[in-house]
């Protein structure tokens, strides 16, 4: 439902689309990760690549020494378990800048929009025929238009809502647009998988610089929330709470390579001819990884946040949009708490998607009974979802903590290693708990019968939300 429901509410399409997916969707099974709790032979040093191709073990292990900070022994052997665990190597030489609410994002894209030499590829759920989305269309189209060549992967589900008009004037421009596996059943005979969105968010310029997160083009994201305004502005006037990453330097790539193959596993012809992997120097001191899921695929963002829950011995500090976990991520979740870490989660109180909700705080109780801390966020829908681990574990991306992104969505999350980065993450996740109300166990076991009912009832579809 998360990948269905990143508006303020769901058209007659869309209700339809998602009660396809509830009676054509096959159950599918995330991995039995039991595997992952026992000694692994994982390497000594996990592989480490820079803009020159991959080190030595010795060079990686000076490398990580020099930038995982004072944790490097556990950062060390998380990143050699997570390597092990999602195929991925740490890619080291980076700038990682975070951005903030719909603004400062928006404005860090359309900077590098403007800015563009050679193409422009965008992947998003949510392509709006708004203010906003109209000006990004324009400033498209002016740069199509200058011979940039611009290419367009949209997920044919979330933007059932937008007029075909609005792609078509952006097609005719020039522009290469690819709808991700459109709802017609038609279109793809033997191979429709409805059930199966592309919720990923990436933006590449001149595959120089890459764009990845929960920011969606829509006029949601025209207005910032309360994070860091220093005002209480009224609850109309705010935008979407949320989180995005600019990269520049060598995981640039990573991501460039990731449109690409998406595009081609459309088998809508190809991309035409640019140079999207131009050489890249080292543009900072970041070491990252970048990790995608798609439907079939290895679940590489389930395992790595199995992984880094699993080996937290200080805090676990997450934000989640849509929070209907699994049994497995519940469990470490919990066993977390029980062991002493410092369990906090910051999840939203006002939502775009009822049942999510219902489903979300059906769990409250069990995760407070175990010591955990639940933080509801005021005012402004919450779409962030990232994470902080142990102060050197940090993650930002599309994926929502619920077995649709883990499962059936393309997803994209970048993890970012090393104290300095997770100070600012910290930094940030201090700030949405100022603005957030803390929910007391005592108080919560007295809710009302039909929140309990309908907590029961979404419950029942979680597989599907």
């Amino acid at each position: 439902m998360a990948g269905f429901a990143e508006r303020g509410s769901l058209s007659g399409q869309r209700l339809g689309a998602l009660a396809l997916c509830l009676l054509l969707g096959a159950c599918a099974r995330l991995p039995d990760l039991n595997y992952l709790k026992t000694p692994l032979n994982a390497p000594a040093t996990p592989s480490v690549v820079n803009a020159q191709g991959t080190l030595s073990g010795k060079d990686a292990a000076t490398v990580l020494a020099q930038r995982l900070g004072h944790s490097k022994v556990d950062a060390k052997a998380l990143a050699s378990i997570e390597e092990l665990a999602t195929g991925r190597p740490l890619i080291v030489g980076n700038k990682v800048t975070l951005l903030f609410d719909g603004p400062k994002t928006i404005a860090a894209m359309m900077a590098a929009v403007a800015a563009a030499k050679d193409s422009i590829n965008l992947e998003t759920f949510l392509f709006e025929q708004d203010t906003l989305g109209l000006k990004f269309a324009d400033m498209l189209i002016a740069k199509q238009r200058e011979g940039v060549q611009v290419s367009i992967i949209y997920d044919a589900v979330g933007t059932l809502g937008t007029p075909e008009a609005f792609f078509t004037r952006m097609r005719d421009a020039g522009i290469r647009l690819l709808a991700f596996h459109p709802v017609s059943p038609i279109h793809k005979l033997g191979r429709w998988r409805i059930n199966n969105r592309d919720h990923r968010k990436i933006l590449v310029v001149d595959g120089k610089v890459a764009f990845a997160g929960g920011v969606n083009i829509t006029a949601a994201y025209s207005r910032g929330s309360l994070f860091r305004s220093g005002d209480k502005r009224r609850r109309a006037a705010l935008g979407w709470r949320d989180t995005h990453l600019q990269i520049e330097g060598p995981a640039v790539a990573a991501l460039q390579w990731l449109f690409i193959h998406n595009w081609a596993s459309q088998e809508e012809g190809d991309l035409p001819a640019r140079d999207y992997f131009p050489q890249l120097a080292q543009a900072g001191d970041k070491v990252v990884r970048v990790i995608a899921s798609q439907p079939g695929g290895v679940h590489e963002v389930y395992k790595a946040y199995f992984v880094a829950i699993q080996g937290a011995t200080r805090s676990i500090h997450l934000t989640a949009a849509y929070f209907v976990p699994d049994v497995q991520i519940l469990k470490s979740l919990l066993e977390a708490a029980q062991r002493g870490v410092d369990v906090k989660l910051i999840l939203p109180s006002i939502s775009d998607g009822a049942l999510v909700a219902y489903a979300s705080h059906s769990f409250y109780q069990q995760m407070l009974e175990a010591g955990i801390k639940i933080y509801q966020l005021k005012a402004s829908v919450l779409h962030a979802k990232t994470a902080v681990i142990d102060g050197t574990w940090s993650t930002v991306g599309s994926t929502n903590m619920d077995t649709r992104s883990f499962l059936h969505n393309k997803e994209i999350n970048v993890v970012v290693m090393g104290d300095e980065f997770g100070q600012e993450m910290e930094s940030a996740f201090q700030e949405d708990l100022k603005d957030s109300n803390q929910i007391q166990l005592e108080t919560w076991k007295h809710r009302p019968l039909h929140q309990r009912f309908m907590e029961w009832f979404s419950r029942r579809f979680s597989y599907w939300l």
